[in-house]
């Protein structure tokens, strides 16, 4: 109790704290988009079993063709892009503020992203190492691995636009819409490759559409985007109509959300059609910011946004797991309905199955969340144990960037070889090794740099046992 109370009062401390100029819209927008997409996730997942009596899992889109409208609503990775625009263009202003640059903005940019991540990297590796040692199915445990690690593959996306974003920005400030414009040119040569049969040539959108959505959030940030009919009621007209074109005229698909057996994908890579979505949720949001900004100002809703914000990637990483954890119990217990999607016995079963997932993620950010907090409070502790002259280089600019750049490459080509690696292809620790050491190599090079701070010198820096 006491340890909930002094999380309260954290809480309520940073809420009171927040400075005026702070858009809390963005906060809201920030943890609505992870929710929606959380919940979206759980209720459209199946859970059952397949003819020799194993759990499985899969989609219920294929069986709810008239759902897939609805995707054009719950599907809200653009907003989080978005967002991640308006965010990473703010900090890195306040950076170079206070005298700092790209690269330490980077460095600092990697303990709220990658400590939280690494913490799940490890207990799954851990889990799949000791299951295999207690002679689990190698096939079963790194099919869980991969269902635990579906997560990772958005935040691959996310870290590369994050280490993009001081180039990306130097060109908004200098080129402003044409940047976005280019961007949607170019997602459009990938999708006309797909419709002719060239899906490699597809694979740009992944960085493309993203960092088109992104680059929105600048300019909103730049004050460029006011809740103006001119800008408003082109993006919401202009973006649902060419989202019907594109989907009921054109060859996209409905759903935005990925169906097994479409020709086209609208997530995977993102589409025009994702796009159209994008820019019809942004002409929402627009539409509204005003005064949702005026209620978040004067309505204890405020705390509630701050506190799904202080964990909310941990929120993100770990519901994929509660879904897991919380399967695995009703299934070794023998209680786990299986009733067939559509019906009315799956609609009923998926509101306790949304407040027990809750529970679960509940618990488990309790666990975690502590670690994603901390990445936020300041840099790790230095490490013991290390030479000087390795202190003197990681402190140098060059160097450094060089460091920054190899850290944040380890960390997705990691999480990229997880997510490409198929889901019934065992390793020992459920991801590939070579992946696994990727990751970790980044990882720690990060976290080396965020202990040595820049310009270090060797009278300064006396590393101790321990330490």
């Amino acid at each position: 109790m006491d340890g909930m109370g002094a999380a309260l009062r954290g809480v309520r401390r940073r809420a009171e704290q927040s400075p005026p100029s702070r858009e809390r819209f963005i906060d809201l927008l920030r943890g609505i988009s992870i929710l929606a997409v959380v919940l979206g996730h759980w209720l459209v997942t199946v859970v059952g079993y397949d003819e020799g009596g194993e759990l499985t899992g899969r989609s219920a889109l294929p069986d709810l063709p008239w759902a897939h409208p609805l995707t054009w609503v719950v599907q809200v990775m653009p907003v989080f892009f978005f967002v991640g625009g308006y965010a990473n263009a703010v900090s890195l202003a306040a950076e170079r503020r206070r005298g700092g640059n790209a690269t330490e903005w980077l460095v600092n940019r990697s303990g709220r992203l990658i400590r939280p991540t690494t913490a799940l990297v490890l207990i799954m590796a851990g889990g799949a190492l000791v299951a295999r040692l207690f002679d689990a199915d190698p096939v079963r445990v790194r099919l869980v691995v991969w269902f635990a690690s579906i997560p990772l593959w958005f935040l691959v996306a996310y870290l590369v636009v994050v280490v993009l974003t001081p180039a990306m920005y130097a060109l908004h400030r200098r080129y402003g819409p044409a940047v976005p414009v280019a961007l949607v040119g170019l997602v459009a040569v990938g999708d006309l490759a797909r419709l002719f049969g060239e899906p490699f040539w597809a694979n740009g959108n992944f960085l493309f559409g993203w960092l088109a959505i992104h680059q929105m959030g600048f300019a909103w940030r730049d004050g460029q985007l006011a809740a103006r009919a001119r800008v408003v009621l082109p993006l919401l007209l202009g973006g649902f109509g060419a989202l019907l074109l594109l989907t009921l005229v054109g060859p996209y698909p409905v759903s935005m959300i990925n169906v097994p057996g479409e020709r086209l994908h609208n997530m995977s890579p993102p589409s025009l059609a994702l796009l159209a979505v994008a820019a019809v949720q942004l002409g929402v949001a627009l539409l509204v910011r005003n005064r949702v900004e005026r209620w978040l100002r004067h309505s204890r809703a405020w705390m509630a946004v701050v506190a799904v914000n202080a964990v909310i990637l941990t929120i993100f990483l770990w519901h994929s797991s509660a879904a897991i954890l919380l399967t695995a119990a009703l299934h070794f217990a023998g209680v786990l309905p299986t009733p067939s999607v559509g019906s009315g016995a799956w609609f009923a079963w998926r509101v306790p199955w949304l407040i027990m997932l809750i529970l679960v993620l509940a618990l488990l950010v309790a666990i975690f969340g502590r670690i994603e907090v901390r990445g936020v409070r300041g840099r790790d502790r230095r490490p013991s144990g290390i030479s000087l002259g390795l202190v003197r280089a990681a402190s140098r600019p060059v160097p450094r960037l060089a460091l920054v750049v190899a850290g944040f490459a380890g960390v997705t080509l990691g999480m990229l070889g997880n997510s490409l690696l198929p889901s019934t292809s065992p390793t020992l620790f459920g991801w590939p090794t070579p992946a696994l050491i990727a990751y970790l190599s980044g990882a720690a090079a990060l976290r080396f740099l965020r202990a040595i701070p820049l310009g270090t010198s060797s009278c300064r820096y006396k590393p101790t046992v321990g330490s």
